[in-house]
């Protein structure tokens, strides 16, 4: 295992030259990219539909092309699932990852081809670990096994061809090469399971005695997971479980809630953070100690940006990576070796810095809470709230909701501070209302509350009235430009707005 362990890291660090010619050569690799989109593409329904084929620059590409979002492309999507080809991308697109987020419906189907597999998806894991080994030249990270925390994955309902549907994450697993496979914990058919009650049980029972040396996952399920195994074995600390885990990494959550207790059980723990999300992968943590990303220009993936001020205009203003400035919010734009033309991602960034391209993440496009992986964004939280409100006869003043972390565990909660003109006769009925309704609309929320597990009941604290508006008074800024924001993702509003209701 020493000998297999150092000649993986010795394979990884030569990824690092190729990185550098990307860090050196930035515009041209995008450029590069971008052609070789097109001319893949060329042909399909929608290469023909905006003649991709005569299409010599940036600028006149993004002048024939139209900015879309999933509400917009979901028709063509559907038509992929059913079977139909060579509509946005001309290989076969038999995966969809399937997710929550910026949409109307209750969770969205993003293809997957098996460019980006490969040459994305699979090639940011690699990546990862190219970084870690250059961070650590002596890691003995490959002499153990991995956890991988995967979700689960289901025939597609709608194909006539076999394709799948399911989380990214068990895509991702469902494809891997039999030699990464033969170093995970547990096996393939436990990690995607559906019932995660179940799958946490039976990959506790099955990882306790294998030599674990990394972990991947989003922190909420991976803080249950490791409350079982301690509880199991009877232990305070991971390392006397696994004295030879090195390295956890993780994304698409913050981890800082959870931090305090990763590091009390497994104070070694190393760190390794990365931006990925269903449409693709985009960047990774490149120095120690320091959370921003490496923008990943290699991947299959041309980016734009929409810069802050243009975000609410019908036809903003887009740039490509060549004319970002420091110190400006974008809105990613994505074109992708799936067929994503021009697709708004809904996340916002700021770029640290130009020399290399780094980024951190500086929130969405909309107002969100995704504090446990649960993606709920504002749509679905005023249609529950509203629901919620006629179901009780109440009527709403204002309200702002933000995550609540319990003390124990890691675990938590939505805390809704409500101000109500006719407060609800039953306010216990009220927040079941609100809960099941947002279970009904978005299949994140509804995963992360199974069985409280990750998420427990929606917590509500009733404010006096006019609350809200004296708050605002308090702070100067009454007037129609300053609203109320209604989904936080960290809680500097709603502990605010608690303490001057005291």
């Amino acid at each position: 295992m020493a000998i297999l362990n150092s000649l993986i890291s010795w394979r990884l660090k030569k990824r690092f030259h190729q990185i550098e010619l990307f860090l050196k050569y930035p515009h041209e690799v995008q450029q590069e990219c971008f052609n070789s989109l097109l001319l893949k593409a060329k042909d399909t329904e929608w290469g023909k539909r905006y003649r991709f084929n005569e299409i010599v620059s940036y600028e006149e590409y993004k002048n024939r092309v139209p900015l879309q979002d999933y509400n917009s492309i979901k028709k063509d999507i559907f038509r992929t699932q059913l079977g139909e080809k060579n509509l946005m991308w001309p290989t076969d697109i038999k995966w969809f990852a399937k997710s929550s987020g910026t949409t109307e419906d209750k969770s969205k189907f993003i293809p997957v081809s098996e460019d980006s597999l490969f040459d994305c998806h699979y090639k940011g894991g690699k990546d990862m670990l190219s970084i870690f080994c250059n961070w650590f030249p002596d890691t003995e990270v490959f002499t153990g096994k991995t956890i991988m925390m995967g979700g689960s994955s289901q025939i597609n309902p709608h194909s006539k061809g076999g394709s799948w549907t399911g989380d990214l994450s068990a895509i991702l697993i469902s494809n891997l090469p039999f030699w990464v496979t033969r170093q995970q914990a547990p096996s393939k058919d436990i990690i995607l399971m559906g019932d995660w009650e179940e799958k946490i049980e039976k990959m506790a029972d099955k990882v306790v005695g294998e030599n674990i040396t990394s972990i991947s996952g989003v922190p909420s399920w991976t803080q249950v997971l490791f409350d079982k195994v301690l509880s199991k074995t009877n232990s305070k600390s991971l390392h006397d479980v696994w004295p030879n885990l090195e390295l956890y990494m993780h994304g698409g959550v913050d981890l800082s809630p959870f931090k305090k207790r990763f590091s009390a059980i497994a104070p070694q723990l190393k760190y390794l953070e990365t931006y990925n999300a269903s449409e693709g992968f985009f960047g990774i943590q490149y120095e120690k100690n320091v959370s921003d990303f490496l923008l990943m220009l290699d991947y299959g993936v041309f980016y734009e940006f929409i810069s802050k001020g243009e975000w609410d205009k019908d036809i903003p203003n887009v740039i490509s990576l060549d004319d970002v400035v420091l110190n400006e919010q974008y809105a990613i734009v994505i074109n992708t070796n799936a067929g994503l033309w021009r697709y708004q991602l809904g996340d916002v960034v700021e770029f640290t810095s130009i020399n290399p391209y780094r980024i951190k993440l500086a929130g969405r496009t909309k107002h969100h809470i995704n504090a446990f992986g649960e993606e709920l964004m504002i749509g679905n939280a005023l249609e529950a709230i509203n629901t919620a409100c006629a179901k009780t006869s109440a009527v709403l003043n204002e309200w702002t909701a933000a995550p609540f972390f319990f003390k124990q565990e890691g675990c938590g909660a939505h805390e809704w501070v409500i101000e109500f003109e006719k407060e609800p006769k039953d306010i216990a009925y009220f927040i079941n209302v609100l809960d099941n309704t947002l279970k009904g609309l978005n299949s994140d929320y509804e995963a992360k509350r199974f069985k409280d597990m990750v998420l427990g009941m929606p917590i509500v604290r009733v404010v006096a009235k006019d609350t809200f508006y004296k708050w605002f008074k308090s702070k100067d800024k009454l007037g129609g430009q300053n609203k109320v924001p209604k989904l936080n993702n960290d809680r500097k509003y709603i502990e605010d707005v608690l303490k001057f209701s005291e």
